[in-house]
């Protein structure tokens, strides 16, 4: 049996050759929410890379880094959620969906859209007072106020507020949402 994988595949087609592969489409990832979360994320990486340099390699590690790792990482989680809400990515439970008559998943999927937006533009309001009661408040090692890194919070939440007020418009005007038809949005990966 020369010239067969173990799964019985010829060996010729079990190899994928640089030329067979698929590109690379990043058209999907062209919000404003993708690319600020992408720099965070690196900012965070070097960050990260520069506090285990100095305390491994020079033996004398900078005090900032680990603040600023943490406060980048809270930056990046919040911005990125808002693009979680725009490719319906965040934990969904369908099943009850599956139990229930059609119209009443419909209306349970509306209520759940407009619930989402209201959460979100909630988060962001009390974002909003904190940073008002927090003032100019500084960090522990470097003299930056700790607005600088709410602002991103806030404008995550913003941002996912404004993103489920556009997918609750998008689920509406198709007539269901991820959570009556998961199937549907299997290949699509994304609402907006």
């Amino acid at each position: 049996m020369a010239g067969t994988t173990p799964g019985g595949a010829d060996e010729e087609s079990a190899l994928i050759t640089i030329d067979e592969a698929a590109p690379v489409d990043i058209s999907d990832h062209a919000h404003i929410e993708d690319w600020v979360s992408l720099g965070l994320f690196w900012a965070m990486c070097a960050v990260v890379f520069l506090q285990f340099f100095t305390r491994y390699v020079l033996n004398d590690s900078y005090a900032w880094t680990e603040e600023i790792a943490r406060y980048l990482l809270m930056a990046t989680i919040f911005v990125g959620a808002a693009m979680c809400v725009r490719r319906n990515r965040h934990i969904h439970v369908d099943f009850l969906y599956r139990l229930i008559p059609s119209m009443a998943g419909r209306v349970l999927s509306t209520f759940v859209d407009v619930l989402r937006a209201v959460f979100f533009a909630y988060a962001a309001w009390l974002m909003w007072k904190l940073m008002a009661i927090i003032g100019d408040d500084e960090m522990t090692m470097i003299k930056i106020p700790m607005n600088a890194v709410y602002y991103f919070v806030l404008g995550g939440f913003i941002m996912s507020a404004v993103r489920s007020l556009q997918v609750g418009w998008i689920n509406w005007t198709q007539g269901y949402s991820i959570l009556e038809n998961p199937e549907a949005y299997m290949d699509e990966g994304s609402a907006i």
